[in-house]
């Protein structure tokens, strides 16, 4: 006759071949706040222990993409500021050079716009990268929800 391992949880009582993640810990925190005449009280409930390999996979996933897009807010970055730069090389390059002053007034501003442009990915990316970095901490599991209100009189 063998003998079965039982490891013996919270709450569960879990064979050792079984595939599913339960966790092996769960703590409650209780707050309570007043709102003039009304007392709400929540509670959050944590689950500490194995990792669902679904999560794992979605928190890398999430972690990627936000590097991704920091690479991407970087590279922005350096195209602003290159675009500004040949702006103010057209700049001067106008009041250097009088027979071409026309066609270098014309770069100017080509290059001032392509900066205002690059500004606006730069901006773009940045929003993406913090969307990314929520994705993230809530597949981690850092993102607690208050799970019920009780009302108390």
């Amino acid at each position: 006759m063998s003998e079965e391992k039982h490891h013996h949880h919270l709450l569960h009582h879990k064979k050792e071949d079984e595939s599913e993640n339960v966790p092996s810990e769960v703590v409650c925190a209780e707050t309570t706040t007043a709102y003039g005449d009304e007392v709400i009280q929540s509670a959050d409930v944590y689950a500490a222990g194995e990792v669902n390999d679904d999560k794992f996979a979605e928190y890398e996933k999430a972690r990627k993409e936000e590097k991704h897009h920091k690479h991407l807010e970087e590279l922005g970055g350096l195209g602003t500021v290159a675009a500004g730069a040949f702006a103010l090389h057209e700049k001067h390059a106008s009041k250097k050079d009088p027979e071409n002053a026309h066609r270098h007034k014309i770069e100017e501003e080509i290059a001032a716009a392509a900066a205002v442009g690059a500004g606006g990915y730069v901006f773009h990316e940045h929003h993406e990268k913090k969307e990314s970095k929520e994705e993230e901490k809530e597949a981690e599991g850092k993102k607690h929800h208050h799970l019920f209100y009780v009302r108390c009189h």
